[in-house]
């Protein structure tokens, strides 16, 4: 679904990203794990197309390159939730959920079909999509935006932090409901994380990164059993809870 060759990012005399290389298969979600600054919000955006990766860099999607003409067209079949959902405080849950289908000269019916739809996917209520973001609970708006993400029925879905600002309690109940959403719909998927928990619950594959660099790839128990280098068992310990049950 995905290839990455060389990709590096410079930010003035800040290395972000330091000559990535990843392949990212279809129908399988993707983890990117690892402390704040490590680069995993900038490789994500580099993947859909919204910054662009250093010179000898080149991403590939579904076998096409990603350049600055097409990465508009390409980005329709890439679904995006950013840090804290980016719903817009204007307009209502139907109008955040249909924004791009409206764009795209979908029909009324067409539209309403695609939202119903997915508030049943997403077990959202359905009196809710007339209300306002600032009308809605935390977990809700990130309901809200999987289905804005979702509306054009995308190959790639790519989420940025999407549980980090909710509390314990609604955050695992939507990592549930994200687990059985994508099985459901057997879409590829990347998702950005600092939590190993998250990383381990929703993830077929784990990428573990340090300062713009790949540490380790594998599964959980590769990570937790045979690390790479001494960090990633710092990084797996320094998430653990401090009280044994």
């Amino acid at each position: 679904m995905l290839e990455l060759k060389n990709i590096s990012k410079t930010y003035g005399q800040t290395k972000a990203l330091k000559s990535i290389n990843l392949s990212i298969p279809a129908g399988k979600t993707m983890v990117f794990l690892g402390p704040s600054g490590c680069g995993k919000s900038t490789l994500i955006r580099i993947m859909n197309g919204l910054i662009q990766a250093d010179s000898g860099g080149t991403v590939y999607f579904e076998d096409s390159e990603i350049t600055p003409q097409n990465a508009l067209k390409l980005r329709h079949k890439m679904g995006y939730v950013i840090q804290e959902g980016g719903l817009f405080p204007h307009l209502t849950a139907y109008q955040n959920i249909s924004l791009m289908a409206n764009y795209l000269g979908w029909s009324e019916d067409r539209v309403a079909n695609r939202v119903t739809e997915l508030a049943q996917l997403t077990q959202f209520p359905p009196e809710g999509l007339n209300r306002f973001p600032s009308q809605l609970s935390g977990g809700q708006r990130q309901r809200v935006s999987l289905m804005r993400a979702l509306a054009l029925d995308p190959a790639l879905l790519l989420l940025d932090e999407p549980l980090g600002a909710l509390d314990p309690m609604i955050r695992s109940g939507l990592q549930t409901d994200l687990k059985h959403i994508f099985q459901s719909l057997g879409k590829t998927v990347v998702i950005v994380t600092h939590d190993i928990g998250e990383a381990g619950f929703l993830g077929d594959s784990i990428v573990l990164l340090r300062d713009g660099q790949i540490v380790q790839q594998g599964i959980l128990t590769e990570l937790v059993h045979s690390p790479a280098e001494p960090f990633v068992t710092q990084f797996i310990n320094a998430q653990r809870s401090p009280i044994e049950l």
